[in-house]
């Protein structure tokens, strides 16, 4: 059995811990509201977008045509983003997007396709690295406190890719938010961009037909050339503001989990604790009463 004095210091080290995972908590509740509310914020441009570049899309037939839009005969190359985060500390929030993502290898290698990996948040590079895989494009330092010239900077290298014809598709795989408990992993078509944002529905034809024509300068294929990248970007952030949420949500729990099993164990040390303090009582007295009798 531990001496009194060793449980004294484990219980004052689990104390401590105990003290750094309620503050991590603490901190991880607070930016996941701001999370959040960037979230609620970000809805509104996304879904307008949307309706902008279907109201350019509904102007001419010739604007399918364009390089983010093109469906390849053949894929024989895609691109996985791996959305994951800086730190770790998060319950399984890096983990499950790494095994997603080398899921997907497998299954797309077993398809005769060839996979490249793009690296979003320094778990997923090391862990690329550690496994001798070379990326297509390594972003870092930013993941908990996404801004939108990050997402610029990956949609741009993707659409790169794309339309140099390196890649055929790209995918992207991130944790959706749901609730501070649930995060859903997500894998989401990037490119080509679905010519579904080009439709409408009946409700927006009858709409355009009361409004009349309208003339576009410059030409409608002009003025979605410009747009389609802006709407990857818009995807990619999207994708970064949830992953970003999830992340202090699943960290908030763990540190939550951290903290109530940091006081269980303080209570058990705690009887152990009183226990042995008992035992070296009872031993003390026992010698005390030996004492005396053997000098009687």
């Amino acid at each position: 059995m531990a001496s009194v004095q060793d449980l004294k210091r484990r219980v004052r080290s689990v104390r401590n811990t105990r003290k750094i995972t309620k503050a991590m908590e603490l901190v991880a509740s607070a930016r996941l509201r701001r999370a959040q509310t960037r979230i609620e914020a970000m809805r509104p441009y996304a879904e307008t977008m949307r309706e902008l570049i279907a109201g350019v899309g509904r102007a001419s037939a010739s604007v399918r045509g364009l390089p983010l839009l093109q469906q390849r005969d053949e894929v024989k190359t895609v691109a996985v983003i791996a959305l994951t985060g800086d730190r770790g500390l998060a319950g399984p929030f890096n983990a499950q997007i790494i095994r997603r993502a080398f899921a997907l290898e497998r299954q797309l290698r077993g398809e005769g396709k060839e996979v490249r990996f793009i690296a979003v948040g320094k778990k997923g590079r090391s862990t690329f690295a550690f496994r001798h895989y070379e990326t297509a494009g390594e972003y870092t330092g930013f993941t908990d406190r996404p801004a939108y010239a990050d997402a610029q900077a990956i949609a741009h290298r993707v659409a790169e890719l794309y339309v140099e014809s390196e890649i055929d598709s790209a995918l992207l795989v991130y944790n959706a938010f749901v609730s501070p408990l649930v995060q859903n992993v997500t894998e989401q078509e990037l490119l080509p961009i679905s010519a579904d944002i080009l439709e409408t529905d009946e409700q927006e034809r009858r709409d355009d037909a009361m409004r009349g024509d309208f003339i576009f300068e410059p030409e409608p294929e002009e003025i979605l050339a410009r747009l389609l990248p802006v709407y990857l970007e818009t995807q990619v952030y999207r994708a970064l503001l949830e992953s970003a949420a999830s992340e202090q949500g699943a960290r908030m729990t763990a540190m939550r989990n951290a903290s109530k099993n940091a006081g269980e164990l303080i209570d058990a040390l705690t009887l152990e604790m009183n226990r042995a303090r008992q035992a070296e009582i009872t031993q003390e007295i026992l010698e005390v009463v030996a004492g005396a009798e053997a000098s009687a």
